[in-house]
C-alpha cells in the first residue's frame, strides 16, 4: 500500500479537498485503484450534529456515516463509495481509546496521547486503507489522506505526530507528503509573496514532517522566480513546487497538475511501477471544456433554510452541475431564504418579503427546488413556494424535507385541511400528515436518524387501484408516543379505512388515473420520437424504467431523516391526486410522491437525498429529470414540457448498478453498524413483498 498525505497551512479553505481529489483522479486515470481518508481534528464523533451554517452539509454515505463534505468531493471525483470509517475525527479516536481503557485492554498502563492515541490513528489508517471502495472488491493501490485544518492548530497535533511515526511504520519509500499553501499577490504590481509558505513549511518541519511536494494556491500562475525562492527556503526542488492558480471551473485542476508533471513526481517517489507514464485525461478534459462552453443558460430558485452558506447545499449544487453537463445548459441558482416567503415576514420585514417573492416570481425562474433541512424556521415559506409551483405548473423537485413539504401543502390547500402539519413543527397537531418515526431515539441526536442506503420499490404505473392505507397495530393516531407503542410490537398490518377522505377533494379530472393516455413527441432537430404514457409513473421514467413491463422495480438511495409521511393519511392524499409511487421494501414508508404528468409537467418529491450519489458521468436521476424539464423550453421549444424524455440519467445508473452491485450492498443501522447484505437485482420484481400489498410484515 502507498500513501499520499495532504496537509495545509496559512489559512483554511485553500482547497486541500479539491487538491487531493484531483491527485486521486490523476492516479485513477493512470490505471491505479485509489481510496481516500479525511482526518477532521474536531472533537465531534461525526458531522451529523454540526450546524450547516458552521460546517456546511453533512455528507451521508451508503453505510449511514454522517461525514465531512470533503468525502463528497472524493466520491464525485474518484467515483468510489466510501464508509464512515474513512472519516477520522478526534472524537472517534478518543472514544475508541477510552473504550479500550475501560475494557482493560491496556493492562493497567497509563493511557497517554503518545503512544496510545497515535497508535490508534496509525492502525485506523492502515485498516481503512485496505477497504475496497470501487465496487470490484479489489484492494486499493494508493490511499490518499487529507489532514483537516492548518498545520499549527493545537487540535491536529496528535494526528501530525501519528503521521510522523507512520512514515517509519510503512517505510519512507511508501509515503509522500503534499503540503498546500497560499501565495498571496499584493500591491498594484502583483508581487507574489512567499513568506506565508516559508513559515508554514517551517512549522511542518518542526513537527518532524518534510513536504515532498508543495502545492501553492494563488490567483495567478506562479512565476519561476517565485518557485525558486520557495525552493531555497523550503528544502524542496523547484520542480516539486506546483502552481494551482484560479481556473474557470474545478475540473481544470487535475489538468493543470498533469501539465506540471505531478504524476511523474508521484510515480518516481512511490515507485509505482504499475502506473502509466501519462494519465488518460481525455474524457476529463472534455468535461472541463464542456463546463466552459455552455451556449444556453437557465435559472432555478432554490428555496432553503441555510442559503446564507452555499456549502450547506453543496451536493445539491454539484448534482445540478452534473445534470447541466449532460444537457449542455448552464443552470444558475437563485438563492431564496424560505423564511422571507412566510406571510409573517410581511409584517416584520416587508422589504425582504417582497424581494423574496419578486425573485421567486421572476419570469426567468424556470424551476423550483426545495432541499432538505431540520426545524420549523422557514417551513411556511417552503409551503408557499411549493403551492406556487404546483398551481403555476412550474417544474418542482422536493428533496427529503422538500417531499414532506409537498405532503403538507397538498393536505392544506387541496384537501383543505388547514391545520395539517408535521409533528416536527407542531408536536400536538390534530392532523399530523408527517410523523416521528417510531424507531428513532427521542433523547439522542447523533447517528440516530434513518441513515444510509435504503431500498425503494417503485410502482411503474399510476393506473393501479388506490391502496388501502397502512395502520400500525390498529393505532389510529401517529403521535410519537403511540407510534413508539406500535413499533414495540414489531408488527405492521393493513386495515381498511373509509374509501374516501372526509375533507373536500379535487374534481375527477385530477383524481382519475385509469384511462390510457399515450402521446408521441418529436423534437425540432429530428431526434427519435419519445412515447409518453401518462399512466406511467414519473418515478419509473426518472430511473430509466419507463418502458419496463414489471409492476415494481428496485433502487437504492441514501437517506437522512427522523420524520416520515403518516401512513394513515396516504389514502386521502392519493385520492386527492398526490401519488406515492415509491415505498420502502415493506410498503410501509413513503419514499416518492408525484403528480401525474398530465396534471403537472414535473412535480416530484423524494424522501431520500439523491444528490449524494450524483457523479459527473452519471447525474442523479431525480435532479437530471428536474433539469430536463426546466431546460425543455431551450432544448425542445416545440415540445410540451410534460412529454420530455427524462430517463437518460436513470438508465445510466440502472446499467451501472447492474454491473457493479448485483450481489452485495452495504446496509447500516445504529444497533448493528455496518454490514453487507444481498439485495435484489435492479429491476427485479420482489415476489415476496409487494410495496402496494401488505399483509403482516415483521419489521
Amino acid at each position: 500500500m502507498k500513501y499520499i498525505v495532504v496537509s495545509g497551512g496559512v489559512v483554511s479553505g485553500l482547497g486541500k479537498g479539491i487538491t487531493i481529489s484531483s491527485i486521486g483522479r490523476i492516479l485513477k486515470s493512470s490505471g491505479l485503484r485509489v481510496t481516500s481518508i479525511k482526518i477532521d481534528p474536531y472533537l465531534n464523533v461525526d458531522a451529523g450534529t454540526m450546524s450547516p451554517f458552521e460546517h456546511g452539509e453533512a455528507f451521508v454515505l451508503d453505510d449511514g456515516g454522517e461525514t465531512d463534505l470533503d468525502l463528497g468531493n472524493y466520491e464525485r471525483f474518484l467515483d468510489i463509495t466510501l464508509t464512515a470509517k474513512h472519516n477520522i475525527t478526534s472524537g472517534k479516536i478518543y472514544k475508541e481509546v477510552i473504550s479500550q481503557e475501560r475494557r482493560g485492554d491496556y493492562l493497567g498502563k497509563t493511557v497517554q496521547m503518545v503512544p496510545h492515541a497515535t497508535d490508534m490513528v496509525q492502525k485506523w489508517i492502515e485498516d481503512v486503507a485496505s477497504i475496497p471502495v470501487d465496487g470490484t472488491g479489489a484492494v486499493p493501490d494508493v490511499c490518499l489522506v487529507e489532514v483537516g485544518g492548518t498545520v499549527g492548530d493545537i487540535e491536529s497535533m496528535v494526528f501530525l505526530e501519528a503521521l510522523r511515526q507512520f512514515q517509519f511504520r510503512v517505510g519512507r519509500e511508501n509515503i509522500l507528503f503534499v503540503h498546500v499553501s497560499l501565495v498571496p499577490v499584493l500591491g498594484s504590481v502583483g508581487e507574489q509573496k512567499t513568506k506565508p509558505t516559508q513559515h508554514t513549511v517551517k512549522e511542518l518541519m518542526s513537527l518532524g514532517l518534510t513536504a515532498d511536494i508543495i502545492v501553492c494556491r494563488s490567483s495567478c500562475l506562479l512565476e519561476q522566480s517565485t518557485k525558486n525562492k520557495i525552493s531555497s527556503f523550503c528544502h524542496v526542488p523547484p520542480t516539486h513546487i506546483i502552481s494551482v492558480h484560479d481556473v474557470s471551473n474545478i475540473y481544470h485542476v487535475p489538468l493543470i497538475l498533469v501539465e506540471q508533471n505531478i504524476h511523474t513526481l508521484i510515480k518516481s517517489k512511490l515507485q509505482l511501477t504499475q502506473m502509466k507514464d501519462r494519465p488518460d485525461m481525455e474524457s476529463w478534459s472534455t468535461l472541463a471544456r464542456t463546463v466552459d462552453s455552455y451556449t444556453h443558460k437557465v435559472t432555478i430558485a432554490l428555496v432553503g433554510k441555510y442559503v446564507g452558506l452555499e456549502d450547506a447545499y453543496l451536493s445539491v449544487t454539484k448534482a445540478l452541475s452534473h445534470a447541466a453537463m449532460h444537457l449542455n445548459v448552464d443552470i444558475k441558482i437563485k438563492w431564496i431564504e424560505a423564511a422571507h416567503l412566510d406571510a409573517d415576514t410581511l409584517e416584520t420585514d416587508p422589504t425582504s418579503y417582497h424581494a423574496a417573492w419578486s425573485n421567486l416570481k421572476d419570469p426567468s425562474i424556470k424551476g423550483i427546488l426545495v432541499p432538505g433541512g431540520f426545524g420549523v424556521r422557514g417551513i411556511n415559506g417552503m409551503i408557499a413556494a411549493t403551492q406556487y409551483a404546483r398551481e403555476q405548473k412550474i417544474p418542482f423537485l422536493g428533496l427529503c424535507l422538500g417531499m414532506q413539504v409537498m405532503v403538507i401543502e397538498h393536505a392544506q390547500n387541496v384537501l383543505n385541511i388547514k391545520d395539517a402539519n408535521s409533528e416536527e413543527f407542531e408536536p400536538t397537531t390534530k392532523n399530523p400528515f408527517v410523523v416521528f418515526m417510531p424507531e428513532i431515539s427521542t433523547t439522542h441526536m447523533g447517528g440516530t436518524m434513518r441513515l444510509g442506503a435504503r431500498q425503494t420499490l417503485i410502482s411503474t404505473r399510476l393506473d393501479r387501484a388506490l391502496v388501502t392505507p397502512v395502520v400500525r397495530n390498529n393505532v389510529s393516531t401517529t403521535s410519537a408516543a403511540s407510534a413508539a407503542e406500535a413499533a414495540n410490537k414489531d408488527v405492521f398490518d393493513t386495515k381498511s379505512l373509509p374509501a374516501e377522505p372526509s375533507s373536500p377533494i379535487p374534481t375527477a379530472s385530477n383524481t382519475t388515473f385509469t384511462t390510457t393516455a399515450t402521446t408521441t413527441t418529436s423534437t425540432s432537430n429530428g431526434s427519435k420520437a419519445y412515447q409518453v404514457d401518462h399512466n406511467r409513473s414519473l418515478a419509473s421514467e426518472v430511473y430509466g424504467y419507463g418502458d419496463s413491463d414489471q409492476d415494481t422495480v428496485s433502487i437504492m438511495e441514501r437517506h437522512r431523516h427522523r420524520y416520515e409521511v403518516n401512513p394513515l393519511r396516504v389514502h386521502e392524499l392519493e385520492v386527492a391526486g398526490l401519488r406515492f409511487t415509491g415505498r420502502d421494501e415493506h410498503g410501509e414508508r413513503m419514499e416518492i410522491a408525484e403528480l401525474s404528468r398530465d396534471v403537472h409537467p414535473h412535480f416530484l418529491g423524494v424522501q431520500y437525498h439523491p444528490e449524494l450519489k450524483s457523479r459527473p458521468d452519471r447525474p442523479s436521476p431525480p435532479v437530471y429529470s428536474f433539469a430536463c424539464v426546466v431546460c425543455a423550453h431551450i432544448l425542445h421549444p416545440d415540445v410540451d414540457s410534460s412529454t420530455v424524455d427524462v430517463s437518460k440519467a436513470g438508465a445510466m445508473w440502472r446499467d451501472y448498478e447492474q454491473d457493479k452491485r448485483k450481489e452485495i450492498d452495504w446496509i447500516y443501522s445504529p444497533k448493528s453498524g455496518l454490514k453487507k447484505r444481498p439485495v435484489p437485482t435492479l429491476g427485479e420484481e420482489k415476489n415476496d413483498v409487494s410495496p402496494f400489498k401488505i399483509s403482516k410484515v415483521v419489521v
